[in-house]
């Protein structure tokens, strides 16, 4: 079974309320998966559940701020008092940027904000749904799917985005050694690595000789993907608002995603 292939069952969704984590969300929503969007922002979780109205599966909306373990734990429990269990969690919270200042420029409270936001609170939303998975598995249901958002930065790095790049080096670690240790549960954990695809986003930079010359030969794929580069994945998802495709060419069924 894909980690995308969640049909009946149900997911929660961090930063399911735009780009990416909207794209996961309404996907798994249109095959009958209850998803469960997690955000700080009630008018915007309130938005991403009225897109999903027409969809077979029910959508269900917490408040949370997953930096904050309380407010995960809160959040995991309203859930599970709604749909009974999760079997899926795709992380999808997260911050770039912060700015065009150097490494050592950068000030304690951009480190710890960007670690908070991109790392912290994958590892709360993680071992919350891993710790609901694994009592499931040792009652004999062995089943279930933690997927982060990583990022092209964590593989070929980024000027004056360092710690960004950091955070994301660093999911890719997690999710590996936790391929490992919950395998024995029947639970998988990959990281999607999003790749470059051309848009109306990526016209301006693919028109830009500069980044042509210096950044795209670090890219692994080495060129920005047609559309119809992805029709064989095993769910394409794209929003208005994102440059970036969820897997990058692969068909996945359980286990770490290799890049």
């Amino acid at each position: 079974m894909s980690i995308f292939d969640l049909t009946g069952r149900t997911a929660v969704i961090t930063g399911g309320n735009g780009g990416i984590g909207l794209g996961i969300a309404q996907a798994l929503n249109a095959q009958g998966c209850n998803v469960s969007i997690w955000g700080r922002n009630a008018d915007k979780n309130k938005a991403a559940a009225a897109t999903m109205s027409a969809g077979p599966g029910k959508v269900h909306t917490e408040i949370c701020d997953v930096s904050d373990p309380a407010s995960v734990k809160a959040a995991m429990k309203a859930t599970l008092d709604t749909f009974g269990r999760v079997d899926g969690c795709f992380a999808n919270a997260g911050i770039g940027g912060g700015g065009r200042r150097s490494f050592i420029d950068r000030t304690e409270e951009e480190w710890r904000r960007m670690f908070a936001t991109n790392l912290d609170g994958v590892f709360h939303v993680f071992q919350a749904a891993a710790r609901h998975m694994t009592e499931r598995a040792e009652a004999g249901d062995k089943f279930g799917r933690l997927v982060a958002t990583s990022s092209l930065a964590s593989l070929f790095g980024t000027a004056r985005n360092e710690h960004y790049a950091g955070t994301k080096a660093a999911l890719n670690a997690l999710c590996r050694a936790l391929a490992v240790e919950l395998a024995r549960h029947g639970v998988t954990a990959n990281a999607i690595l999003p790749g470059w695809i051309k848009s109306d986003m990526t016209a301006g930079i693919m028109a830009n000789d500069k980044f042509v010359a210096n950044v795209m030969p670090r890219i692994p794929v080495r060129r920005f993907g047609e559309p119809t580069d992805f029709g064989g994945i095993a769910v394409y998802i794209m929003s208005k608002a994102s440059s970036y495709h969820t897997a990058d060419c692969f068909v996945i069924d359980g286990g770490y995603t290799a890049f």
